[in-house]
């Protein structure tokens, strides 16, 4: 069986745990030493460890369940033989949190899992899933404490907030001049429904910037990224709305939500910025909010902030607040 395939891979979210789990063991990581050459059938492995074919065999199956390790059965002189392969040389695994991302030199741009909120404060109906499960229990606020939920890739709520910290990454000695939030995001109705308003509210800083109605709970036929388990009586898709505040005004999708200008909301006092999202007791529609990260729905991006700067004349400073 010769050794083929992909030699490195990237892993994020609940797929990182078993892999990171497997690695965690001074024999297994041997093991993968003594395979990155030339695939070893089980005997051979555990005559060069001088360990117990038990014990290599344990060993061999933890590796293969976090996938490792292929394993093939072929003819062998007496009978059948397992034969073991490394699959890759290298593995990346992306822990979860804020992505900075390179972008044009007066714009500084970071994207933020749906799941690494900072607070919180939800009512049924309520939940989160990851791409390969529901988090915790459903309709349950404190599933929204699980440790997992940083892995989640929707969350949704009927009533209540999310609300994150973003860093203010726009260099000393610059004054920021414009903030862009965008997302994807519909209401949330049981099931899903195409007639669902509802209102939901972006506040930057402790400062409300406005009110979007979103008019569905979209569903009935699958987003391009919502992944296969997910049920297909459920909510699939949402929309992708943009924030621009700028001196002029507060816009979604370049139309109007308020008057709050960009200078109302202290971006270049503080280190960070808040964000959150949410529906108000008090709204008109209290049709709920689905959230959805970079793996569900119809867009391939988590929640994405957008910070536009300028430098006195003459001057210029690229290092990080």
């Amino acid at each position: 069986m010769p050794i083929s395939g992909p030699r490195k891979i990237l892993l994020e979210g609940d797929s990182t745990i078993p892999v990171a789990q497997a690695l965690s063991s001074k024999t297994r990581l041997l093991m993968l030493s003594l395979l990155s050459h030339n695939p070893m059938n089980v005997s051979d492995l555990a005559q060069a460890m001088e360990m117990p074919i038990s014990t290599i065999s344990t060993n061999i199956k933890i590796l293969e369940e976090a996938g490792l390790l292929t394993v093939q059965y072929v003819p062998g002189t007496r009978g059948h033989q397992k034969l073991v392969a490394k699959k890759f040389d290298e593995v990346t695994l992306r822990l979860p949190g804020v992505t900075v991302e390179a972008s044009q030199s007066d714009v500084v741009t970071v994207s933020m899992p749906i799941g690494n909120y900072h607070n919180f404060e939800v009512k049924p109906t309520c939940g989160l899933a990851s791409d390969s499960k529901f988090i915790g229990m459903l309709d349950n606020p404190r599933s929204f404490y699980e440790p997992e939920h940083m892995f989640a890739q929707l969350l949704w709520f009927k009533q209540g907030f999310v609300e994150y910290n973003f860093p203010n990454n726009v260099p000393y000695g610059a004054t920021s001049t414009e903030l862009e939030f965008s997302a994807e995001m519909c209401s949330e109705a049981p099931q899903y429904n195409l007639d669902w308003p509802s209102d939901i509210t972006l506040w930057i800083n402790g400062i409300e910037v406005g009110t979007w109605t979103s008019p569905a709970d979209f569903g009935g036929e699958r987003g391009h990224l919502t992944p296969a388990w997910w049920p297909e009586d459920q909510t699939m898709y949402g929309l992708l709305k943009i924030y621009r505040i700028t001196e002029e005004g507060s816009f979604v999708d370049g139309a109007r939500i308020s008057d709050v200008k960009f200078s109302d909301l202290g971006i270049d006092q503080n280190n960070h910025i808040k964000v959150r999202l949410g529906v108000k007791a008090d709204a008109k529609n209290v049709g709920g909010i689905n959230l959805f990260g970079d793996k569900c729905g119809n867009y391939p991006q988590d929640l994405v902030m957008r910070l536009r700067y300028t430098f006195p004349e003459g001057e210029k400073n690229y290092q990080l607040k």
